[in-house]
């Protein structure tokens, strides 16, 4: 199935909430992001057909750059349109179908940093067991939640029955599941179908630890800098 799998990496200029995100100096070396994600997943390469690194934002061409040596790595010069604060990611993801050669589409971001070449490879595993094989049309990454969720608009927990048990034990309330945006996968004729980068019945990825971790906010980028140091120490 390797050639007919895409990945997708969407890198956009202009991010507000934390300036230069995708290409400031994250590794204690002085990689970006990008770079530390770039390095991972040229591990996988055998394992698809290629890596559509899309982006309008030149510091990111700069760092691709020594990359495209491999002729698997390519560039999407996405438009401007869709590389604004404001850009739907609905109208992202009708675009990517025009930009990938593959059948399948492995969405995923440099955002989720601990992600490693040996999670991608699991992960598409799980994508021929269990949707190319299996009963399922899609695969995407979660947090599972299993803590007392309260929803302040309807004014009650909504993942347990209170009128049965009002505090059961935390392992016995029904979990729920947060979108982490780690990764995706979906086929090409999903995403014409549905106009989406899930199908009807997802498969649930549930990761653990700092692998739960997507950086959005200046706070998430200091705290996986951090993590990444005691990480590195641990290994030593």
């Amino acid at each position: 199935m390797n050639q007919a799998i895409s990945i997708y990496l969407p890198l956009r200029s202009g991010s507000t909430r934390v300036i230069h995100k995708n290409t400031r100096p994250f590794t204690p070396d002085g990689r970006s992001l990008l770079q530390f994600k770039l390095d991972e997943l040229v591990k996988i390469l055998d394992h698809v057909g290629e890596l559509v690194v899309s982006t309008n934002d030149p510091l990111v061409l700069e760092q691709v750059a020594p990359y495209t040596s491999d002729s698997r790595i390519k560039i999407d010069h996405r438009p401007d349109h869709l590389c604004t604060s404001t850009t739907k990611v609905q109208d992202l993801i009708n675009y990517v179908p025009s930009v990938v050669s593959g059948q399948h589409v492995f969405w995923l971001h440099v955002t989720a940093p601990f992600f490693t070449a040996q999670d991608y490879l699991t992960a598409l595993d799980e994508y021929q067991a269990q949707v190319i094989d299996g009963d399922y049309d899609s695969i995407m990454s979660v947090n599972k939640l299993q803590q007392f969720i309260w929803d302040d608009n309807q004014k009650k927990i909504i993942n347990c029955d209170r009128s049965v048990n009002p505090w059961p034990n935390t392992q016995d309330l029904a979990p729920l599941y947060e979108i982490n945006h780690a990764f995706y996968i979906n086929s090409v004729e999903n995403y014409k179908a549905f106009q989406d980068r899930i199908g009807r019945n997802p498969c649930l990825f549930i990761t653990e630890g700092e692998k739960c971790i997507d950086i959005d906010w200046e706070a998430d980028f200091k705290l996986a800098q951090n993590m990444l140091v005691s990480l590195m120490m641990q290994t030593q």
